[in-house]
């Protein structure tokens, strides 16, 4: 008797079974054909990611190794269409080969890839806060003294890396503003911070003993 109830119960479960696919079986297969479509569709993306990359990656090398004062015009092309690629390598690469070579004089025109690369390239935290940092590197000799701390606020109120480099160049910045008062307190906050970089903190503690001591 005890067998032919389990018989009988597992003919019922499959016949549950059975009837569940057969009442849903036009979900179940758009459901199949949506994960296919998803698992193709990603392998798709990364493939074409994985292209693009490599793409930018020769396009970088060819167009840097390429540079001379006869293909300035056609050097600046390239790096600024990759700087626009938004590629968290070779964009601000791209943005550096630029000003270390002097190929754009317009400093507007440079700010505004300096903002592609802050505002719109996935970079890292610390690379992003790098980026800032260069950009206020870049225009230190001419900004106010407004501007120059809009830039690098996010770095002075923040943790990172780049903090000690930030204070250093406001210290600096004020201190050939003849303005020793607020050249002093940027190099006291670098004295006084616990996780400054080393070289710049002894540097910090030097100027203020020398230069900037009551």
């Amino acid at each position: 008797m005890d067998e032919e109830i389990s018989i009988i119960n597992s003919n019922a479960r499959h016949e549950k079974v059975r009837s569940f696919f057969v009442n849903n079986k036009n979900k179940i297969i758009s459901i199949i054909v949506v994960l296919i479509i998803v698992i193709v569709g990603a392998y798709s993306f990364d493939s074409y990611q994985t292209n693009k990359r490599k793409e930018i990656s020769n396009k970088f090398n060819s167009t840097t190794l390429a540079h001379s004062e006869n293909t300035k015009g056609t050097t600046v092309k390239n790096l600024v269409e990759i700087i626009k690629e938004q590629d968290s390598t070779y964009s601000p690469l791209s943005l550096y080969f630029i000003i270390d070579n002097k190929l754009v004089s317009n400093q507007s025109e440079i700010n505004d890839y300096f903002d592609i690369l802050i505002e719109k390239t996935s970079l890292d935290k610390e690379i992003k806060n790098l980026v800032i940092y260069k950009k206020a590197l870049f225009n230190s000799d001419q900004a106010q003294e407004n501007d120059l701390l809009n830039i690098l606020n996010p770095l002075i109120n923040s943790k990172s890396v780049w903090k000690s480099h930030a204070l250093y160049l406001m210290a600096e910045y004020f201190y050939f503003k003849d303005q020793k008062q607020k050249s002093k307190e940027f190099f006291n906050q670098i004295a006084n911070l616990e996780d400054a970089n080393s070289s710049i903190k002894a540097e910090a503690q030097k100027r203020l003993k020398r230069d900037l001591s009551d």
